[in-house]
């Protein structure tokens, strides 16, 4: 990957966009990870507003750090970066006293954690629309269009998705370049919605290297015949994911009237 002329194609791309659509610049959530760092940094290259929002939701102290960490040096770097902190533990708590908590406890938990990205979409927008701003998706390729790992109206909700063809390795290689902070480029990925560190290896049951091998394998036509070991586990873990997230990664589905159908209602 040529990375300064990727890093450079981006910048242009966003700011082309937000140009033409007349608005005054991005929003970007921060979580402490290296999507949201990476985009938000490309972000403020464009020399248009950026404001960054930190959502703590009962947040692991590692994650709030290296957010914070990672706001601060923007700021200091871009003078068009601006920040605010809105703190959702009391909204979701809210929440949780008006709907029912019954049932299956590894099901009510995932529900819970899909809301946290829901109510964080919910205020990105939110001071998008008070500010005229487009909200800036920070999903890369594999996490989107390989094991579906993210939240449907949640963190997939976004105006614009400027690393989604980028694997997880190359918005690494990109981070480097781009000076993001060391703590954040050595910290192992979260999404940080159960309220504790667990990473994201921890509940895919495969590393982002294996996922795009994986990734890559499906795309050359193998299948889990082919494979055995380890190899056979991690290609079966991503074609599971990738089976049961399709409804994330196609357009939704309309149910198409027959024209000859609503000739009839017309003349009825």
């Amino acid at each position: 990957m040529q990375t300064e002329k990727v890093i450079d194609y981006i910048v242009n791309w966003l700011k082309d966009y937000a140009t033409n659509a007349k608005v005054n610049g991005f929003v970007v959530g921060i979580s402490g990870g290296i999507d949201s760092a990476v985009t938000s940094t490309l972000c403020a290259k464009t020399g248009l507003n950026v404001l960054c929002i930190e959502m703590p939701i009962h947040q692991a102290a590692s994650h709030v750090s290296r957010a914070e960490e990672h706001i601060a040096q923007l700021k200091k770097r871009f003078s068009n970066v601006s920040e605010t902190r809105v703190d959702l533990t009391p909204v979701f708590e809210e929440f949780k006293t008006e709907v029912s908590l019954d049932g299956k406890q590894t099901t009510v938990d995932m529900a819970l954690a899909n809301t946290r990205a829901r109510l964080r979409m919910t205020t990105l927008y939110y001071h998008a629309g008070l500010l005229g701003l487009l909200v800036a998706g920070t999903g890369n390729k594999v996490e989107d269009f390989g094991v579906g790992f993210y939240t449907k109206y949640g963190d997939g909700g976004v105006d614009l998705s400027p690393i989604a063809d980028l694997l997880k390795s190359e918005v690494y290689a990109i981070g480097e370049v781009l000076k993001v902070p060391i703590s954040i480029m050595k910290a192992a990925p979260s999404d940080g919605l159960f309220g504790d560190a667990r990473s994201d290896e921890d509940q895919i049951g495969a590393s982002y290297p294996e996922l795009e091998w994986a990734m890559k394998m499906k795309d050359e036509g193998q299948t889990s015949e082919d494979f055995e070991g380890r190899q056979k586990e991690v290609f079966d873990i991503f074609m599971r994911y990738n089976r049961s997230n399709k409804h994330k990664m196609i357009p939704i589905p309309i149910c198409e009237i027959p024209r000859k159908l609503m000739k009839k209602m017309l003349n009825s």
